[in-house]
């Protein structure tokens, strides 16, 4: 499947801020990419436009692909509740995202590897598919025989976010998946009501 592997400065530079995480060449040059970037007469951007751009900028964050999004989306729509809030929720139980919030991986694209790779399990059982979604209660956790890899040892000893609804044991390797976050607690600055929105058209 395709997925984005170009320079993640510039995609972070096209949206005004630091989706991948700390970057110095986008503290740089924090302006749009392209030979009018710095130029302070810029087209102004049309509802549409403004509202696809949100839409781009939580794929890329999340690195999750239009169809798979799209699919979240019509899950969200079907349950009752704020859809955009819900949506953000059901994006947030993906696997890899998940193993990424425990500190498991320090980035996504990491997170995403793992799981991959098959470092993960999931109440046990390996599982490797990023975007499988985790339910309340679920306990995911290093594979026994991956726990000394180094790569997951540096990113474990490392680890300083903590999530309230997320609860890490660090002598295990593993953490249970109590809850789906409220949207105050998601750090990253989506407006999902422009994605709603533009889905809604």
């Amino acid at each position: 499947m395709a997925r984005y592997i170009g320079p993640k400065s510039k995609i972070a530079r096209k949206f005004g801020e630091p989706i991948f995480g700390p970057d110095r060449s986008f503290e740089k040059k924090n302006y749009p990419p392209g030979q009018h970037g710095s130029s302070k007469r810029r087209k102004k951007q049309s509802e549409y436009g403004v509202q696809l751009q949100e839409k781009q900028k939580a794929k890329y964050t999340y690195g999750v692909l239009e169809r798979q999004f799209r699919i979240l989306f019509d899950k969200a729509a079907h349950k009752k509740g704020v859809t955009g809030e819900i949506l953000l929720q059901l994006i947030e139980s993906r696997l890899d995202n998940v193993v990424y919030r425990f500190g498991i991986s320090p980035t996504r694209s990491g997170a995403r590897q793992l799981v991959s790779h098959r470092h993960i399990t999931v109440n046990g059982e390996v599982v490797n598919i990023p975007s499988y979604l985790v339910k309340v209660g679920d306990i995911v956790g290093v594979r026994e025989r991956s726990k000394s890899l180094e790569v997951i040892l540096d990113a474990v000893q490392g680890r300083v976010s903590r999530y309230t609804w997320l609860e890490w044991e660090g002598e295990k390797m593993a953490g249970k998946f109590m809850s789906y976050p409220e949207r105050q607690d998601i750090p990253e600055t989506i407006n999902e009501q422009l994605i709603v929105e533009l889905y809604s058209k």
